[in-house]
């Protein structure tokens, strides 16, 4: 099968999801044909995957790039050139309204459309006035819609108006997944020593740095922590708009000979190998892909119960459970597993197990085949 793929090349959950998802197809023999206005995050040069580039001009009448209508004119190009037989649109907006115009434009009616939400195409752009009514045109327009757990699913079923019992039809739980081959743990003792030179214990946190991931939650517990537990890193990972925001209270709370900062990192098993925790106070989450991958780690999680991390993370088996914004409860929490070392051993060895469960092998197949009930096997 030949499908085509629009995804953020940013390195965001639903970007990441796509590029795995490309990879995983490729490698079962299908032709992928990734489109994107930059090489995508993680993306690297593999059999049977094709990118297309997006090029994103600058026009003294037009004050900003005509992103949308730029993608759908090189997915069109596309559609004409290498004739996909599905588009596999990821995030709502502009994706699914990109992939409808380039259908229309390449004569191209028998191509199919799935749209893969991933959360904030639904949560924030999903009740803007003025978008809103786009991402409804683009997940009604679509043929398929899936979501990545059963909470993102109720929420885009209430945005769509649907009944109870249209829910199930209209959208398909796919959830996200992992390649337990490479996500495994495997310490880099030189790493390690960076990290945590006196041996300290090491909390993590990898983010995107937008003010939902309540990064600033976590650096209120991790004072608190340090004020009985000395032996301790916390380190983030990630890049983002509240960064400064973080950096700026570090220095102010006189945490910074604790916290380490590491930017955008392409590869975080290594880093998630180190690891003895990690950290998600989000506000709000659709699943968590951080998640999963510091649990096949053998990292336990400690996280806020919401959302689609309650479908991940089971509160006292695979990781730890708090109120989303109580940093209290997230300090209580961080003492508890650092220093309790039969369960942290218990949790570790859990994590992996339940991290099998999300594994590539189980969960590609649903994808392949929601692309040949759109398009039968000839």
């Amino acid at each position: 099968m030949r499908v085509a793929v629009l995804c953020f090349p940013t390195p965001g959950g639903s970007g990441v999801v796509a590029v795995e998802l490309a990879r995983e197809m490729a490698r079962r023999g299908h032709e992928i044909h990734l489109v994107s206005y930059a090489k995508p995050f993680r993306l690297t040069v593999e059999k049977n995957i094709f990118y297309h580039e997006v090029a994103l001009r600058q026009f003294p009448l037009f004050p900003y790039p005509l992103f949308s209508l730029e993608t759908a004119a090189r997915l069109a190009a596309v559609l004409k050139e290498c004739s996909p037989q599905v588009i596999h649109a990821h995030y709502a907006l502009p994706h699914s309204v990109a992939a409808i115009l380039a259908r229309q434009i390449a004569g191209a009616e028998e191509v199919k459309i799935v749209t893969t939400v991933h959360g904030t195409d639904i949560s924030t752009w999903g009740h803007d006035p003025q978008l809103g009514p786009l991402v409804r045109y683009g997940l009604e327009k679509s043929d398929a819609v899936t979501a990545v757990s059963f909470s993102l699913r109720r929420e885009t079923a209430a945005l769509l108006g649907l009944k109870q019992e249209q829910e199930q039809e209209k959208i398909a739980v796919i959830y996200n997944f992992i390649d337990l081959e490479r996500y495994r743990r495997e310490v880099n003792s030189k790493l390690l020593r960076e990290l945590a030179p006196r041996g300290e214990k090491i909390v993590m946190h990898i983010s995107n740095f937008r003010p939902v991931k309540r990064v600033t939650d976590l650096i209120r517990a991790f004072a608190l922590l340090l004020r009985e537990k000395k032996d301790v890193v916390l380190v983030l990972v990630g890049d983002g708009v509240e960064k400064e925001k973080v950096a700026r209270m570090v220095g102010e709370m006189g945490l910074a000979a604790h916290v380490r900062f590491l930017g955008v990192q392409a590869d975080p098993v290594p880093l998630l190998s180190c690891a003895d925790l990690l950290v998600l106070p989000s506000a709000r989450e659709s699943f968590g892909l951080v998640a999963l991958e510091a649990m096949a780690c053998a990292v336990p999680v400690i996280a806020a119960n919401t959302g689609g991390l309650l479908e991940v993370v089971s509160d006292g088996q695979t990781g730890l459970l708090f109120p989303v914004y109580d940093f209290n409860a997230l300090a209580a929490a961080m003492r508890r597993l650092l220093t309790d070392g039969e369960l942290h051993g218990r949790l570790a060895a859990a994590a992996r197990r339940r991290a099998e469960q999300f594994s590539a092998a189980r969960i590609v197949p649903y994808y392949e085949e929601l692309y040949y009930r759109l398009v039968p096997r000839l």
